[in-house]
């Protein structure tokens, strides 16, 4: 039960392969990846305890040498001194630019790793082995590496393609069901920016995605890596198109800073109750009708995922400090905020100069709705 979804771009091409089983045929994926018999596998120490020794016996199999390294997890580890700690142990490692760097984890293990294989030795090919629903849809593929910063969320980083991605859906009976749930945040944003068929699917089905049903799980990542794949092959450096995948993002990134980037949100918790703004937003701006944010609001609901910032547990910062939070996003060009709306399920698009005393309001009801 294996799909294999391939990302055209040109030279820097790659394959998403996804399925069961991924991890452990690991040598057979990598080898012809390989110069010489050796990887550096970088981890967190969670899936360290989980799956290393299988991706260690994998390798063995083939004659492959493997050195690990196992950072501590969560989004705090994405910033700068686990960064400069995984730089320093790849040039310990003597990584040369022909090795392969393997980054085995989250979309925090992947972000940083492949920032740090953008930069080492000004570029060294890296595999992405996500092993959260997250990463598996999401911040795997594409190619965008990075890391937090005080100033905001992803603020240095690189485009760097990896040169294979390999999903396997059967590490994801291990997540814990919040973990499972966050990475649904990010699997029902695509059928909310672009199709509308998915998110019917999602609607019947969604609840044997985070219950752990192989199949449906297999259709929802090759689904959600189809539409980002081909996304990201028509606009890889998000000169237009690609602004699209932020859906709901403005938002999940000021309150992911309001709250530390710490476990009192996920980030794919932050990507739900962003893209119920988001539609908030739209209907406010009268792009849609009050029955689409409803419906939104009620499958994120159903699901149970948190749609509101009522719903954080802990203090946040006043409506205009969330206001200003959200100006070192990235996508602001020109100092003008720019938003992800929508004008229905299915149809988003890129919105610049969105009125800030809007926003501000929607944020305020927001607030007032924890009281």
């Amino acid at each position: 039960m294996k799909n294999v979804v391939h990302v055209a771009l040109g030279a820097r091409s790659y394959d998403v392969r996804i399925g069961t089983g991924l991890i452990d045929a690991m040598a057979a994926e990598v080898s012809p990846l390989l110069t010489r018999r050796k990887v550096a596998v970088v981890t967190d120490e969670t899936v360290a305890a989980e799956h290393l020794l299988r991706l260690a016996k994998s390798l063995e199999t083939e004659g492959i040498a493997m050195t690990a390294l196992a950072l501590p997890p969560g989004e705090g580890t994405k910033g700068w001194d686990q960064f400069t700690r995984c730089v320093e142990w790849l040039l310990e490692q003597k990584i040369e630019r022909r090795d392969v760097v393997v980054a085995f984890g989250g979309g925090v293990v992947g972000d940083l790793v492949g920032f740090a294989a953008a930069v080492l030795r000004r570029g060294v090919r890296f595999v992405q082995i996500p092993t959260t629903l997250l990463a598996q849809v999401d911040s795997s593929v594409g190619g965008k590496t990075g890391i937090n910063t005080p100033q905001g969320k992803n603020l240095v980083g690189a485009f760097h393609q990896p040169s294979l991605v390999l999903a396997d859906i059967g590490v994801l009976a291990t997540l814990p069901r919040r973990q499972m749930l966050a990475g649904y945040g990010e699997v029902v944003k695509y059928g909310l920016l672009g199709d509308a068929t998915f998110f019917d699917w999602l609607e019947k089905h969604g609840a044997n995605v985070v219950g752990g049903d192989p199949a449906a799980q297999l259709h929802a990542v090759t689904r959600s890596v189809e539409m980002k794949a081909g996304i990201v092959s028509r606009d890889e450096t998000e000169e237009g198109e690609r602004a699209l995948l932020n859906l709901g993002h403005t938002f999940c990134h000021a309150l992911e800073k309001a709250t530390g980037f710490s476990d009192r949100l996920l980030h794919g918790e932050g990507v739900a109750i962003g893209c119920a703004l988001a539609f908030e937003l739209s209907q406010r701006l009268g792009l849609c009708g009050q029955e689409v944010p409803s419906r939104v609001r009620e499958h994120l609901k159903a699901m149970g995922l948190k749609t509101d910032m009522a719903d954080i547990r802990g203090d946040l910062p006043d409506a205009a400090t969330l206001l200003s939070l959200m100006g070192q996003d990235k996508k602001v060009v020109d100092g003008k905020l720019r938003f992800i709306l929508a004008r229905d399920i299915g149809d988003a698009f890129v919105a610049d100069g969105v009125p800030h005393d809007v926003v501000l309001d929607l944020l305020q009801t927001s607030l007032d709705a924890r009281r």
